[in-house]
């Protein structure tokens, strides 16, 4: 099984335990500011028309990204 970290908190998703996250990441005005990955804190950047935030392991994340899935 792979591990997960909350992409707001930052810290490890486990099965069962409810993690809170912020009002304005559930209304998707905040930018995930760590890596889903490896739980790191990433670079963030932040623009009239979108974000993008770097892990500097797992790469670059862009909001523009997110509105496709």
């Amino acid at each position: 099984m792979v591990e997960r970290y909350n992409p707001f908190t930052g810290r490890r998703v486990v099965p069962g335990f409810d993690d809170t996250i912020p009002a304005a990441a559930q209304l998707g005005l905040e930018p995930p500011r760590f890596c889903e990955d490896c739980g790191r804190r990433m670079i963030v950047q932040i623009s009239p028309d979108g974000w993008w935030a770097k892990c500097s392991r797992h790469g670059v994340l862009d909001s523009s990204y997110l509105g496709q899935r």
